[in-house]
């Protein structure tokens, strides 16, 4: 008997991108799926091209955070001071 492996064995290339096959599961939104997805990208990449994608991932993650605090809420009430939800009151109506 012999103790060597068949040579057509599928072998990761010595010093090569190894795939990590983390699994990723959806989210249900199409954009940070993509963005989640992309993280795919380097099982194929040598660890000097890790960065670029992670940047990518992380700059689109944050874009998508930012529109959420963006959308607009509900309107101010009529007469409502400004970053305010209510009339204001006079002074003398306010307790400590």
């Amino acid at each position: 008997m012999s103790d060597s492996t068949p040579a057509d064995a599928a072998e990761p290339e010595v010093g090569g991108p190894v795939p990590l096959d983390v699994p990723r599961a959806p989210t249900g939104e199409a954009g940070i799926d993509a963005l989640v997805e992309r993280l795919g990208d380097v099982d194929h990449l040598g660890t000097d091209g890790h960065l670029e994608v992670y940047e990518d991932v992380h700059r689109g993650l944050r874009d998508s955070l930012s529109a959420l605090d963006a959308r607009p809420g509900p309107a101010p009430s009529p007469g409502a001071a400004p970053g305010t939800s209510g009339s204001p009151r006079p002074l003398a109506d306010r307790r400590p």
